[in-house]
């Protein structure tokens, strides 16, 4: 990719960045105590549109994107992506979770998501969501000037396929600021030394989404929702970073990950 397309982040903007990724981290923070069985995924898009507005005094940045309704996507169980909330839709005991949210503060968008596990959810489904997030972690730190893009998708994709699953290939992680898609595209297979040559200031997300069983999948008639082929699980997490100039920062860190980075 040419190097010129890429926004660099100037030291004031990264600083806007970083107050919407603390903000977006503190919603999933508190999310953490709400999420549970018996709610509708209409209710969490509720909730979180309420909280993004009126605790945050902040946008909901998935609103009008595309043409969106919502301030979250919602994927359960194997729904890779994209999943839309429904008043119908009732989180049972036994669900896996992804929310997906995207903040607007002054201008600037941080873009997570996480998994949710409810009590009832049986052991593999845990190992799948443990080990997705460990993916993104071993993608996240692959981050650094004079790295390059296929680095980061190279290392998840080995990290994956070692544990016998699959990394979606038709979805991947993007550049982000003043817009939620920026270049560059941020593939989670790859080869290393390949791709675009990191430079410190710029800022894109990782998101990789693994499957259990195939990697195929297929959007459904509603036009979001992104599920599994095979109908096996799918789990995904998401953060924003920044490179910087000695190494990563991650842009929505919450709280309890604060050991990841020490």
């Amino acid at each position: 990719m040419d190097q010129r397309h890429v926004p660099i982040k100037t030291d004031q903007e990264i600083e806007k960045m970083r107050q919407s990724g603390q903000l977006l981290a503190q919603l999933f923070t508190v999310l953490e105590q709400y999420v549970k069985p018996g709610l509708s995924t209409m209710e969490i898009n509720q909730w979180v549109e309420r909280y993004i507005i009126n605790q945050l005094n902040a946008r909901p940045a998935s609103i009008g994107q595309y043409g969106y309704p919502y301030a979250i996507n919602c994927s359960i169980n194997n729904e890779a992506c994209h999943g839309i909330p429904l008043s119908d839709r009732i989180l049972k005991s036994s669900d896996i979770i992804n929310l997906d949210i995207t903040l607007e503060k002054e201008g600037w968008i941080a873009d997570s998501s996480k998994m949710f596990i409810m009590p009832d959810s049986p052991h593999h489904a845990r190992k799948l969501v443990s080990d997705t997030y460990q993916a993104m972690w071993v993608g996240i730190k692959q981050v650094k000037p004079g790295a390059y893009l296929g680095d980061v998708g190279y290392a998840i994709q080995s990290y994956i396929e070692s544990l016998g699953y699959n990394i979606v290939r038709e979805y991947c992680g993007h550049g982000i600021g003043q817009r939620m898609h920026e270049p560059p595209q941020v593939l989670h297979f790859g080869l290393p030394q390949q791709g675009l040559l990191l430079q410190p200031g710029m800022t894109f997300t990782i998101e990789p989404i693994v499957n259990q069983g195939s990697r195929k999948v297929h959007t459904l008639s509603d036009g979001w929702t992104v599920v599994t082929d095979d109908n096996r699980l799918s789990a995904q997490f998401e953060h924003t970073v920044l490179v910087t100039d000695s190494g990563v920062e991650v842009l929505t860190l919450r709280p309890d990950e604060l050991h990841l980075v020490s």
